[in-house]
């Protein structure tokens, strides 16, 4: 038991980065999540209707999975209440009719620009914590761990 205690108290410096860079993001998603929270959207729909934005606004839901982190049975079910709010439209796919795609409404698109930038103010104000220089660094480092 003591060696368990020892291995998880006295970490080498890797893994100190990875908790802090892991403590550090939970803590500005927690800042989003909760600004979703009171105005009583689900964070995990929102990135779906930015993803279709940033896209184009329509997605294969496959590919849209991918880009958000889930299984594609999860995206299924992520997508049923933003369809039923009318926030998306599934619709057959042009050339393959076994396929659908996602495509973003107007409505979904009204939702993004009404909250947005309160949403994303508020993460910036947490940031501001950092330097714009720092900051400049900070994403120069994440993209090379990004490239690993």
């Amino acid at each position: 038991m003591k060696d368990l205690q020892a291995y998880v108290s006295d970490l080498p410096l890797p893994m100190q980065t990875f908790f802090a860079l892991v403590e550090a993001t939970a803590k500005l998603v927690q800042v989003s999540d909760k600004y979703w929270q009171t105005k009583g959207i689900n964070g995990a729909r929102i990135r779906i209707l930015v993803e279709l934005m940033k896209e184009g606004g329509t997605l294969l839901p496959s590919r849209l999975a991918q880009k958000i982190g889930v299984t594609k049975a999860n995206i299924s079910l992520l997508l049923i209440p933003l369809e039923n709010d009318g926030l998306i439209l599934r619709d057959s796919h042009p050339e393959d009719g076994r396929k659908s795609v996602i495509t973003i409404t107007s409505e979904g698109q009204r939702l993004l620009l009404d909250h947005l930038p309160e949403n994303r103010q508020q993460v910036a104000d947490k940031l501001q914590a950092l330097s714009e220089q720092e900051m400049t660094q900070l994403i120069g480092l994440l993209q090379k761990l990004g490239k690993t």
